[in-house]
């Protein structure tokens, strides 16, 4: 008995979630977020699980036949180690990314599996694979978008208090602190939604007749944004860099991002966000 395509899409939904959840506990240390994410990929686990249980009925055996029945064993190893991993050594870095590969490798198997199985919800899956890429990448810009303007604040705020002019400036713009707080956290939620963003498109782009190059602007740029925005994370949690400095690079990044968006996809031989 075959497995329905939404079952697959449900599990890719929790399997997205977990990652979320994860990188917020990597880069706040959250144990509620830790607690969830565990919990998501438990169950992201026992699905893949009981349809591997199926394969193997099915095959009698291991369903290591293809490089299809590969990936989805390979997916559910590494969500098995996931879950050893951070029940046991609790290393949040390796648990997060070892994640991320196993949703690429999930979400590999179920695109291309689509097509080798000829599945009647092949192209309305691929075309939900495409909008849940573009809309992931929305909203990670409007995060980084939230980014630029409490970092533009904080700019604002910090000359107001250095030449004590404009006090009643002062209170409209905000706490200094609260202002650096908040342009880290709409970072932090906007790097995984993008980091998604790219795993889905990079699928969607191999397993379609679209044109898709490594070497294509808009690839460069988007992996050019991640790479920005986590050096971000990376500057402000491991070197403990804060206040003007780092508003600078925030404001930065953003322009960096805008430069992707607008001039970079001029350029590109696919579609026009990513």
């Amino acid at each position: 008995m075959q497995v329905p395509a939404y079952l697959y899409e449900i599990i890719l939904l929790l399997y997205a979630a977990s990652i979320f959840s994860y990188f917020i506990d990597f880069i706040q240390k959250n144990r509620k977020a830790n607690i969830f994410a565990f919990r998501l990929l438990t169950l992201v686990w026992f699905f893949q699980s009981l349809f591997l249980l199926q394969e193997m009925i099915a095959h009698a055996g291991l369903p290591v036949k293809d490089v299809y029945e590969g990936l989805y064993f390979y997916a559910w190893i590494i969500v098995s180690l996931s879950l050893f991993i951070n029940r046991i050594y609790k290393v949040d870095f390796l648990t997060f990314f070892l994640n991320v590969v196993g949703f690429f490798m999930m979400l590999l198997y179920i695109a291309s599996s689509a097509y080798e199985r000829q599945w009647t919800q092949t192209i309305p899956f691929m075309d939900e694979v495409l909008i849940a890429h573009i809309t992931l990448a929305i909203l990670a810009y409007g995060f980084f978008t939230l980014s630029f303007v409490f970092a533009v604040m904080y700019l604002l705020q910090f000359q107001l208090l250095k030449q004590k002019k404009g006090y009643r400036w002062w209170t409209r713009l905000g706490d200094l602190g609260k202002l650096e707080t908040y342009t880290f956290t709409s970072i932090t939620i906007g790097t995984p939604l993008l980091l998604l963003s790219i795993v889905l498109g990079i699928v969607w782009a191999y397993t379609t007749a679209a044109a898709f190059y490594w070497f294509d602007w808009k690839t460069i740029g988007s992996l050019t944004v991640l790479a920005v925005y986590a050096v971000y994370l990376f500057l402000r949690l491991a070197r403990g860099v804060r206040g003007k400095g780092l508003a600078i690079y925030a404001i930065a990044a953003f322009l960096i991002l805008i430069i992707n968006f607008f001039l970079l996809s001029t350029y590109s031989s696919f579609h026009f966000t990513g």
